[in-house]
């Protein structure tokens, strides 16, 4: 009996001691929470990612819990790191971490992921105005898809030429600048990036050719050679259009067989040059006209044993 009286003296003692040392570690902060954190906290749908859970004390012999709501994941002595993947929307959070020593434990604050949607390609406008002195240029990027914010950033070639622009709604970043009329083609290209980290998108190259001296009459010239040319194309197409419907109507005209019936043909005057005796030239005028016939009733005749009878008479008219 004095036996077990003993053996739980020594046992108070021993969590007696435990307490005293872990309200110590306390109040001097020998033993601090743990720390939890993650590369990134920005992630996206199967994305593999891992959680880290240590504590600053390394002399510490601490054994670390991992948990997401209230379901332990992990346990293992010594700093702990966690790989996961982030498949459904429980997998975010929230997890903590718990470090204990002996009977004193601490617990992290609460983390959790962040689900975002990567941005797409960006597409680049870009808008000209052509001045005596140089050219007003205007760069508009926008990406169509992707979780906002989304920054913007502008480059020619491969150097950036504007500041970050922050875009928190579905908008087109802008950006002006002012070029001299001399000098190369210059490309230009934007990047467009959110919270996901090494998943920036890059829109196509944009090429804005190099312009020479500045020439004030120069676009006027072309305007008026532009105009010239349309209207000698516009001629050309009348008359390849005109000629052969106007060849086909004179060749229908002179194929066209003469009738002789009831259609009037058409009639004339005509010189006639004639050489008398003498050798002498004359000229006479000579009317054609070209005779109709019409039927008509029969007329009475009269009697004639030596006539024959059944003629048709018709009217001559001139």
């Amino acid at each position: 009996m004095w036996k077990k009286s003993f053996l739980m003296f020594l046992f108070s003692l021993s969590v007696q001691k435990a307490a005293l040392d872990c309200e110590r570690m306390r109040k001097t902060n020998e033993f601090p929470s743990p720390n939890l954190n993650s590369q990134t906290d920005a992630v996206m749908r199967g994305q593999n990612v891992s959680l880290s859970c240590f504590n600053q004390n390394k002399s510490l012999r601490i054994t670390y819990f991992l948990f997401r709501g209230e379901k332990c994941l992990s346990i293992q002595n010594g700093p702990m790191t966690f790989n996961l993947t982030i498949s459904e929307a429980r997998d975010l959070g929230p997890y903590k971490c718990k470090a204990q020593v002996s009977n004193c434990s601490k617990y992290s604050r609460e983390f959790n992921f962040t689900s975002v949607d990567p941005v797409t390609a960006p597409v680049l406008n870009i808008s000209v105005v052509q001045t005596k002195t140089g050219r007003y240029i205007m760069l508009r990027c926008i990406s169509f898809n992707g979780s906002l914010p989304i920054n913007y950033t502008f480059f020619e070639k491969n150097m950036a030429i504007s500041p970050v622009i922050s875009k928190n709604v579905r908008e087109p970043a802008e950006f002006n600048l002012t070029k001299n009329n001399t000098g190369e083609g210059k490309e230009y290209r934007c990047e467009a990036k959110n919270r996901l980290p090494d998943h920036a998108k890059y829109s196509q190259l944009i090429t804005i050719p190099s312009t020479g001296e500045s020439c004030p009459f120069c676009l006027q010239l072309l305007l008026l050679g532009f105009l010239l040319l349309v209207l000698i194309a516009i001629i050309l197409i009348l008359a390849f259009w005109m000629l052969p419907k106007y060849k086909a109507r004179k060749a229908m005209k002179d194929n066209a067989p003469r009738v002789y019936g009831n259609t009037p043909m058409e009639d004339g005057i005509y010189t006639n040059i004639c050489k008398n005796q003498a050798g002498t030239e004359y000229s006479q005028e000579i009317h054609y006209a070209t005779p109709m016939f019409q039927e008509v009733a029969p007329r009475d005749q009269e009697t004639c044993n030596d006539c024959k009878t059944g003629y048709v008479y018709s009217e001559l008219i001139f």
